[in-house]
């Protein structure tokens, strides 16, 4: 069966709001009185919000009632925001423009699959919002990654089986859930870490469209 979409994750491969992330979840960390490490927050990539927080509180040795968990996380999003929110197009990472234009020029269609609930917000700032068929964010989704339910609303939304579908991720979480979505998986970081993908890359820099369909078909 040939490939007939792409599906991006956000973070890490569109653009890299994981600084962001990491300088928010940090502030609240230190207010609740402890750090994480920058080597903790891979532990955050591609896990939603309310996760990623569980995770935090584990690490402090808290337990909190659920009111304030809520309260804590809007919080973090809204220091996130304000970050995000002085983001240009400059904030694109290398060779996604060119890659896109290749997708484009072999007749592609392409959708988001992020659990960011603040996916589109970024879209705008980037300039990006018309640069996908399908958006699935945190909104649209009941299950974080490594749940494959936001690619396969994404390749469902596009009209396609998720056999049709290459997943680009670079997080672990991401690639699994592409894998378990029966998807063909390109992971972008490190062999290493990403060694559950497909075919893996440094990033779509160092990637063309001939090459992904050459691997996946």
């Amino acid at each position: 069966m040939s490939i007939k979409a792409f599906l991006f994750d956000l973070d890490g491969v569109i653009v890299d709001t994981a600084i962001y992330h990491y300088q928010a979840w940090k502030r609240l960390a230190n207010e609740l009185g402890f750090d994480i490490s920058e080597a903790f927050n891979e532990r955050l990539k591609g896990v939603s919000r309310m996760e990623s927080l569980d995770l935090i509180l584990e690490h402090g040795g808290l337990t909190l009632p659920d009111e304030k968990k809520v309260e804590l996380a809007a919080q973090k999003n809204a220091w996130y925001l304000e970050l995000v929110s002085r983001m240009t197009p400059e904030d694109i990472l290398p060779g996604v423009a060119s890659f896109f234009a290749q997708v484009r020029k072999a007749g592609l269609k392409t959708a988001l699959g992020s659990v960011s609930k603040n996916a589109g917000t970024i879209l705008d700032r980037i300039g990006m919002s018309e640069a996908f068929d399908a958006v699935i964010d945190g909104n649209k989704i009941s299950k974080g990654k490594p749940d494959p339910e936001v690619f396969t609303k994404g390749a469902a939304e596009l009209g396609f089986s998720p056999t049709e579908c290459v997943v680009f991720e670079d997080a672990v979480a991401g690639v699994e859930a592409g894998k378990r979505g029966g998807m063909f998986v390109v992971g972008l970081g490190s062999p290493e870490i990403l060694a559950q993908a497909d075919l893996v890359a440094p990033s779509l820099e160092a990637l063309t469209v001939e090459e992904v369909l050459a691997k996946a078909s």
